[in-house]
């Protein structure tokens, strides 16, 4: 028999969603498992950037800190090997693939966050020390197929030998003063052995104003889980981001996001990573940890290609082999 719908009791739905929509609030639905107001699954994530992050069931924080725009910085060099050890990275590639693969696995997520985030403005600089030219036509290739604009500043170490106690950190001095020459709200910085989930730039802009807006404050954030933070018996914090939850943290390597505001804040301590030999080599960094709030995803959204029994590098509990073919190069 067919089922007759109630058409009085539809209507009075629809009336009942748009005006829910006008006042701003969201309706989900336990039965269906969906959200009329917002035409999504509760799995599906039910933020709207800029304005509210929702969670189930804590509800909804409006968003004070909202992202106006990312620029990242993209570090690359396709000779390079394990820096400062002797060692083979996971999978046992040549260093151009894993440059590659992060470099599409990063624009990929772009592509997702583009499309979940329409009106933000990402910018993208890469700076190359020295690789194949076999391997910067692929780089070129590869911003064209996901038509993300760029630019691309080749590296000439030889200019830094003055500058930097050790030249293997003269990309990460050039992209730091290369800061202060754009006016974007929110930077990344990426070394190129670090592959990324679909959801990683997204998960980080999302969880970015989330955690900056109950806090009150801006926050830095990096990609990784790293295991070497499950070596401390250190008690933490745990806040709820969008789609992870983010461990306090008072360590880091190179990579991580955070506002230009508080770069520039901070500036002495990241010219001092750039520049000067410290034990460890992230030390000056871990200095601005200690008055700032830093956090690292649990589970991680990016896996840092290094030795597979390195404390600095694959992440625990994550499926590293998916990762790592998703971001071939069809």
């Amino acid at each position: 028999m067919k089922k007759v719908q109630n058409k009085k009791t539809n209507t009075l739905k629809k009336i009942f969603i748009k005006f829910s929509r006008m006042l701003g609030y969201e309706l989900l639905d336990q039965n269906t498992f969906e959200s009329p107001t917002l035409n999504k699954n509760l799995q599906e994530s039910l933020s709207i950037a800029g304005k509210k992050s929702i969670s189930l069931p804590l509800g909804e924080i409006p968003i004070t800190r909202k992202v106006k725009s990312l620029t990242i910085f993209f570090r690359s060099c396709s000779k390079t090997t394990l820096w400062n050890q002797n060692k083979e990275r996971v999978f046992k590639q040549p260093k151009s693939e894993y440059l590659l693969r992060s470099l599409n696995s990063i624009l990929k997520s772009i592509d997702y966050s583009k499309k979940k985030i329409p009106q933000l403005n990402i910018s993208f600089n890469v700076i190359d020390d020295q690789s194949d030219d076999s391997v910067i036509k692929k780089i070129k290739n590869l911003f064209e197929k996901y038509h993300q604009s760029y630019k691309l500043t080749n590296l000439n170490v030889s200019e830094y030998k003055n500058l930097c106690q050790d030249t293997n950190f003269a990309s990460i001095y050039k992209s730091y003063n290369m800061v202060k020459n754009t006016d974007s709200d929110l930077i990344y910085f990426v070394e190129d052995d670090y592959v990324h989930e679909e959801i990683s730039i997204h998960e980080m802009l999302l969880s970015f104003e989330r955690i900056s807006t109950q806090l009150k404050e801006d926050v830095i954030l990096f990609p990784t889980d790293y295991p070497y933070l499950y070596a401390q018996n250190a008690p933490t914090y745990i806040l709820l981001g969008n789609k992870r939850h983010w461990r306090k943290i008072d360590q880091s390597l190179g990579t991580l996001l955070l506002s230009k505001k508080l770069f520039m804040k901070y500036w002495e301590n990241f010219n001092e990573f750039a520049t000067v030999k410290s034990d460890p080599a992230e030390k000056p960094l871990h200095r601005v940890y200690e008055k700032e709030n830093c956090f690292s995803p649990i589970p991680s959204l990016a896996i840092h290609c290094t030795n597979i029994n390195s404390i600095y590098g694959l992440s625990p509990n994550v499926d590293w082999e998916t990762i790592w073919e998703k971001a071939k190069l069809e």
